[in-house]
């Protein structure tokens, strides 16, 4: 009878592994993602983003869907190294998209080594550093921050919030860049045709002999003869990370109106400028937004200061990843401009999107996987401007960087 028993309590034993086996095959993803950023010191924006996903889907080593990796922080110096890292992903027999955010240079090279493993593999790329025409000969969609469209955006924002000038603050290697330069002859023409007077200013770029602290006193000291000369409704806008803490540190002390950042994001210039600690908010946006909205009416701020509500590198990351899920389980087209916007929305609750596809403009041609994008501003104190919303006059996308 102790035999029959033992017997079948070790056959029960048995059935109830072999149930709890099938119960976790049956949970484990049916495909992967491999999502690709920097490190937390690198672009840990970028880097939350993938968490987001994570927490959302699963990783891979818990039997979910994502498969995230990190490519080194002097990426630059090791290409090699962050395509071999890459190209790894494909030899997962359940891997059916790849998402690089950001698409540092070597992402064409890694695509196109994928493609000769697995031509089936969706291909995105997040903010490529590789020119449109090389990133887009290999990666089935990348999205770029539209610096074309805001351009004039960003005028039309600086109008709401009162100013009569615009002060644009840079230096010769950032105007150099073609898309900077753009960016930079579009806001000149748009404050003509909206009634803005536009203003350059040079700042010293901060990885010259100066270096950073020497760039960031230059604009502390500027700053109030700025304002004394341009007036309290003037809104500033600069090219440079850098340049950015201390230029809103001197706006609230001195006056004078910011609608966003070169690389819009709560995170950027704002905790420096008001003195607030966001470690215990890191990757919570909704939380992070509350905490400097707080900060920045309280000095005053309210309707006068603006940043992208969702960090655009956090937002890139997730977005692509739940975009490229999206296309692989047949519920979105990698050719919907309205699919990767619901997408992009999924992780940016109550901001809305907009964009459109590259055009080269050498050429005149329209690329058709390669989109530039950007949010509604959202202003302190006062809550979203419908900046998608606005109509881009099509001829500044034809505006040409000058000399």
């Amino acid at each position: 009878m102790k035999k029959i028993s033992k017997l079948i309590a070790i056959l029960l034993a048995l059935a109830f592994i072999l149930v709890g086996a099938d119960v976790f095959a049956q949970a484990k993803a049916k495909f992967h993602i491999g999502v690709v950023t920097g490190t937390v010191s690198q672009s840990e924006d970028d880097l939350r983003g993938a968490e987001a996903l994570i927490n959302a889907y699963g990783s891979v080593k818990a039997g979910g869907m994502i498969q995230h990796i990190t490519y080194p922080d002097d990426f630059m110096s090791q290409q090699e190294t962050f395509i071999s890292s890459v190209v790894a992903l494909a030899d997962d027999p359940l891997m059916k998209a790849i998402v690089i955010n950001q698409a540092v240079p070597g992402t064409t090279e890694a695509f196109k080594r994928v493609r000769e493993k697995n031509k089936d593999i969706l291909l995105l790329a997040g903010e490529p550093h590789e020119d449109p025409l090389v990133i887009q000969s290999a990666a089935d969609l990348a999205l770029s921050a539209d610096f074309v469209s805001r351009g004039y955006t960003i005028i039309w924002a600086a109008k709401q919030l009162g100013a009569k000038t615009f002060v644009h603050i840079s230096f010769p290697r950032h105007m150099s860049y073609e898309s900077l330069g753009r960016r930079r002859a579009i806001m000149e023409e748009a404050c003509k045709d909206l009634g803005l007077t536009f203003v350059f200013e040079t700042a010293p770029d901060p990885i010259s002999d100066v270096g950073v602290a020497g760039a960031q006193q230059f604009i502390l000291e500027k700053v109030p003869q700025w304002i004394e000369k341009y007036g309290k409704d003037t809104a500033f806008f600069c090219t440079n990370d850098a340049h950015t803490e201390p230029l809103l540190k001197q706006l609230f002390a001195y006056g004078g109106l910011f609608v966003e950042a070169d690389l819009p994001s709560p995170l950027m210039g704002y905790p420096g400028a008001l003195g607030i600690d966001l470690s215990s908010e890191a990757g919570n946006f909704p939380a992070i937004l509350k905490k400097v909205e707080a900060a920045v009416v309280a000095k005053g701020g309210s309707g006068k200061f603006g940043t992208w509500a969702f960090s655009y590198g956090y937002s890139l990351t997730a977005g692509l990843g739940e975009f490229a899920k999206n296309v692989v389980e047949g519920k979105a087209k990698k050719t919907s401009l309205n699919d990767v916007f619901e997408a992009l929305s999924k992780y940016t609750p109550g901001a809305k999107w907009n964009g459109a596809y590259y055009l080269d403009v050498g050429t005149g041609v329209r690329a058709r996987n390669q989109v530039l994008i950007y949010m509604d501003t959202y202003v302190f104190g006062k809550g979203f401007l419908p900046t998608t919303k606005q109509k881009i006059p099509e001829k500044y996308y034809t505006i040409k960087a000058t000399n």
